[in-house]
């Protein structure tokens, strides 16, 4: 898939996780821009600056989690595509993720056909 002039911004205070994610989106497709982001603080800055096609986004985080900086982005975009991707995921979290806007949610560890099932669903046929 091309995913040329698209942009996505993977957001987890883990290098590691941030680096999985990305190397699963390339073996989907090539040319994609990827931001990184290490808080929910800096991924809601950074969604502002480059307005990304999708946005993965860990829940843990320091200085904001993921569901506060879900919240943010969203009441300035309600238009954004942001999926949850974490380990830590209680019901009640899913239930407020979904409920602030998240498209979908991913456990981690995670399959790369998970991902390619996201990307090409919210990024297919473009």
């Amino acid at each position: 898939m091309d995913l040329t002039n698209k942009k996505i911004l993977v957001c987890d205070d883990s290098v590691l996780a941030r680096k999985q994610l990305m190397d699963a989106v390339k073996e989907i497709g090539d040319n994609a821009t990827f931001i990184e982001g290490k808080n929910g603080k800096e991924s809601v800055a950074l969604y502002e600056e480059h307005k990304p096609d999708l946005v993965f986004m860990d829940i843990v985080m320091p200085e904001m989690d993921g569901t506060e900086a879900l919240k943010a982005i969203r009441e300035k975009d309600p238009d954004a595509v942001i999926i949850i991707v974490s380990s830590v995921g209680t019901q009640d979290q899913l239930k407020k993720a979904i409920q602030l806007g998240a498209k979908d949610f991913i456990q981690k560890p995670f399959e790369n056909n998970q991902i390619r099932e996201i990307i090409e669903l919210r990024l297919g046929g473009n």
